[in-house]
């Protein structure tokens, strides 16, 4: 089966408005393209949720600093195409940069609270881009629902709040992270990866399950971190940006397991950063 292909924001809305002529329901799923099971898994989730599933392939440059990876960032079209086919997608929208950004383009889209720290932290630009492509993404498509991986978990939360917060009527749900057979968190950025990088990155979720476990059955928080830190450098990886305890809703951090919480954290091996993150809940439930 071939995939078909929108360009222009007409054409998608077209699309989309015979679907509900039909009285379809619509999902989505956002996506950059060089797509792996993580991606997959989640426009099998929306067809569970929703009779159609648009597929987004927008490499978004407001969410590359200067010196990040844009322009190497892997692109293969055909081949996405042909993966989100074999997953039941059934419409791949897929825009140039002067479609989605004109040159008088003139507007961002700001979240607060759930944005700041962890990631912006190290990245001040990521989520000013982020959350200005998904909102004319979800804008252009008006889905029922879309969904967003939970290995990006900051990510999920501050779609979440732009959605609420501008009153867009879709029902943004998680999809479980995608890992390979190691526990390493699936990423587009794994090619990237030598064989012994590879061996590296695939320590990384076991300790942080180990610490999440360690905190869940009640080992004080602050030492644990520490200590999973110490792990991570002697496990190989060349910096440790963050390994930290937030509230799973807020993502205030947390010194005291006495809520739902979250063990993210963000390392780099060579010149690959890698993310991941782990539920910890109290009681160790």
């Amino acid at each position: 089966m071939t995939l078909p292909v929108v360009r222009t924001v007409p054409d998608l809305r077209a699309a989309i408005a015979a679907w509900r002529a039909q009285g379809l329901t619509v999902g989505m799923v956002p996506t950059m393209g060089a797509l792996h099971e993580g991606h997959l898994s989640l426009v099998r989730l929306v067809k569970r949720e929703a009779d159609r599933c648009v597929a987004s392939l927008f490499v978004n440059p407001k969410q590359f600093a200067a010196h990040e990876d844009l322009d190497k960032y892997p692109r293969d079209e055909a081949g996405d195409a042909a993966k989100l086919a074999g997953a039941g997608c059934d419409l791949l929208w897929a825009p140039a940069t002067a479609v989605m950004y004109p040159p008088d383009f003139a507007t961002s889209v700001t979240v607060s609270g759930v944005s700041e720290g962890l990631e912006t932290a190290i990245r001040p630009h990521f989520f000013g881009g982020v959350a200005t492509v998904v909102t004319k993404l979800l804008l252009q498509a008006l889905p029922d629902v879309a969904a967003f991986g939970e290995k990006d978990y900051q990510q999920l939360l501050v779609i979440r709040k732009l959605a609420a917060d501008l009153d867009i009527p879709v029902r943004v749900i998680a999809g479980a992270t995608a890992r390979e057979a190691d526990g390493t968190a699936m990423s587009s950025r794994n090619a990237y990866l030598s064989a012994a990088e590879r061996v590296i990155a695939g320590r990384l979720n076991g300790l942080l399950f180990a610490a999440a476990k360690a905190i869940g059955d009640g080992a004080s928080v602050s030492p644990t971190l520490s200590a999973l830190r110490a792990d991570l450098a002697a496990a190989g990886f060349d910096a440790v940006e963050y390994a930290a305890l937030c509230d799973a809703h807020t993502l205030a951090e947390i010194t005291t397991l006495d809520q739902e919480a979250r063990l993210l954290a963000a390392v780099r091996v060579g010149a690959t950063r890698l993310i991941d993150n782990v539920a910890v809940r109290v009681d160790g439930m």
